[in-house]
């Protein structure tokens, strides 16, 4: 798919990255990488246009920064010498998780006060909620720092399990390679969705991993079967959750009895062959929502067959319904063309 810019006159968008020592690399490279292949697709450059993203890093005294992999970032600018920025990006490190440095909390509130856009990735997500700016609102950062954000900061309505949230001017990740779907969002955003598809399959990514899709599906959150047999089994539905999988023919897959392929899922999983399977299916169904299937659709093509049978797994499973997951999880250009179908 080639892209071409258009005719309208392109903004530049001052881009400014919090960073400081120990700072985890790829929360940093990963959306840089994105911008900067954003400013590539279709050369705008060549023909005497401005870039589409300036890019700086900024920390507290400027220089160069130390990541946590020990490479080092070069070019950092303070606050003061970075001025008015239209969107913030801090970045995250596991240590401020145990609390956030003084100097990135400064660098971050000079930076956001005049800023369009304060977005987070991983655990970035503590400085904004230290400063007061999530309180309120929904937010997500890596699984494995949820439940402390949530515990510390008791007024943010912390969404463990997606991918990236937009509430208001604040967009928050999920951890590390999250960085890139949330920055392919805000390009999507700021120059629509033709660029950040060019720009994603300039990268080989998917393009892009919905913000409400989860951290891990069932498939990578299951431990890996220690028998061949189950191994075989959940290989099988997964790769095709529509399939009639009912428990007799699942046993035959195996080569097992029923009983038998019911007593392996209890001991390795603690659950039932068509409680696994429901939720493999709800997972497909999630995503198919997300890319723009009716409730219909994603039923029959899931393996759920009926709009009750899956609007009973949403509520079971997610606690919510079809459309007030789109409603939480869609971009907004797609939100309004997707929910007409969806209440259809």
């Amino acid at each position: 798919m080639s892209f071409s810019p258009g005719k309208p006159q392109i903004r530049t968008r001052r881009v400014a990255f919090v960073v400081y020592d120990g700072v985890t690399l790829l929360d940093v490279t990963g959306p840089l990488e994105v911008l900067h292949q954003a400013n590539l697709v279709g050369r705008p450059g060549r023909r005497g246009e401005a870039e589409r993203y300036e890019v700086l890093l900024v920390s507290a005294a400027g220089g160069d920064v130390r990541s946590a992999s020990g490479v080092s970032l070069a070019g950092a600018v303070t606050a003061a010498a970075a001025g008015v920025v239209h969107t913030v990006i801090v970045a995250g490190a596991d240590h401020l998780v145990d609390g956030v440095p003084e100097d990135v909390l400064e660098v971050t509130a000079a930076l956001a006060r005049d800023a369009e856009r304060v977005a987070s990735v991983c655990s970035g997500a503590f400085a904004l909620a230290e400063l007061g700016m999530l309180d309120g609102r929904r937010a997500t950062t890596h699984w494995r720092h949820a439940s402390a954000l949530a515990r510390r900061y008791p007024r943010v309505r912390v969404e463990p399990d997606a991918l990236h949230l937009t509430d208001g001017r604040y967009v928050t990740s999920a951890g590390i390679s999250a960085g890139i779907d949330l920055t392919l969002a805000l390009v999507e955003a700021d120059h629509g969705p033709d660029l950040a598809r060019a720009v994603a399959r300039e990268l080989v990514v998917f393009m892009q991993r919905p913000g409400g899709q989860s951290q891990f599906s069932t498939a990578i959150a299951t431990p890996p079967p220690r028998t061949g047999q189950l191994r075989a089994i959940t290989d099988l539905v997964v790769a095709d959750p529509a399939a009639e999988h009912t428990l007799p023919n699942l046993a035959a897959a195996a080569a097992v009895s029923p009983r038998h392929l019911t007593r392996l899922f209890q001991s390795e999983f603690n659950t039932t062959p068509a409680r696994w399977v429901e939720r493999v299916r709800l997972d497909r169904a999630q995503q198919l929502l997300l890319d723009g299937h009716s409730i219909t659709a994603a039923a029959r093509l899931s393996g759920l067959g009926s709009d009750e049978t899956l609007r009973r797994a949403f509520a079971r499973h997610l606690g919510v319904t079809p459309t007030e997951y789109l409603r939480r999880f869609r971009t907004g250009h797609n939100l309004s063309a997707t929910s007409a179908r969806v209440e259809a």
